[in-house]
């Protein structure tokens, strides 16, 4: 395992203007600039996530294809909220450090053990080359300017260094949810790659997944936002567990994509799209 130790935590951050010492593993920055995610979510979700087949299963795939590609070092879990993803690596053998600008969802975060940095990423003076792997966990689609983010985590990993991405997938399945988190966009994988190509990545391995929600989030969500229909969204509700058959279905779904990851193949379709690329 790879660990984020106290030394290297104090070395990395004594090295960036601005960070002060908010706790024995956490930092914060001072003057931070506005991010596009609700002032609440952090707190709703801490409350779900753990009951969430959502969350479990998206866990899940970023486990399976860390993985088959491995990180070099520590992974920095940008915009990692209240830490749930890093945890998930944690226990599948990959520390991380949470990069979170939001002081609910860092709190939560350095509560649970992990070595917290509360500061939007685009705000750290980092130097070029310096980190070794870096995650964007249902981050990207929030930031405005997704280029000149890629482009900056170009910049800072190390050669050969990795970026884990997962974002939603498709504009046909937008919905009010979607406008509610601050979300500028969806992708296709296509789209992303396209991206994360320009900003000079090489592309390792790229699919699809949560097949099974496709025709759910469409018919539930994204068709009655087109059809000016509102809808009272409840995420405990959605993220709850389903009664009967329904569970059955869904984790034998589940149980089959993460297969398909674990063994490197691909799903063709899917309510979000997963990416691992690699700096030259």
């Amino acid at each position: 395992m790879h660990h984020v130790t106290d030394h290297l935590l104090d070395t990395w951050c004594e090295n960036i203007p601005g960070l002060a010492r908010t706790g024995a593993r956490s930092w914060a920055l001072t003057g931070q600039t506005e991010i596009s995610y609700p002032s609440g979510g952090h707190a709703s979700i801490a409350d779900i996530e753990d009951k969430s087949f959502w969350f479990r299963h998206r866990n899940a795939v970023i486990a399976a294809v860390a993985r088959r590609y491995p990180p070099s070092g520590p992974v920095f879990d940008i915009g990692g909220g209240n830490g749930y993803v890093s945890l998930g690596l944690r226990a599948a053998g990959f520390d991380c450090l949470v990069i979170e600008p939001g002081p609910v969802g860092a709190g939560n975060a350095a509560r649970r053990g992990l070595a917290v940095i509360q500061a939007p990423f685009q705000d750290l003076t980092i130097a070029d080359s310096s980190i070794p792997a870096a995650g964007l966990f249902d981050v990207l689609e929030h930031i405005e300017d997704d280029r000149g983010a890629l482009a900056n985590l170009y910049r800072v990993l190390q050669p050969g260094g990795r970026l884990y991405i997962a974002v939603p997938a498709y504009n046909f399945l937008w919905s009010s949810e979607d406008d509610h988190a601050g979300h500028f966009r969806r992708y296709t994988l296509s789209a992303l790659t396209q991206r994360l190509t320009q900003a000079g990545f090489v592309v390792d391995y790229a699919t699809y997944f949560f097949l099974i929600l496709l025709l759910p989030i469409f018919l539930l969500r994204a068709l009655p936002a087109k059809l000016g229909i509102s809808i009272a969204n409840d995420p405990g509700q959605d993220h709850a567990a389903a009664p009967g058959f329904a569970s059955r279905l869904l984790n034998r779904a589940f149980a089959g994509e993460r297969q398909r990851i674990e063994a490197g193949k691909t799903l063709p379709l899917g309510a979000s799209c997963l990416v691992v690329a690699r700096k030259v």
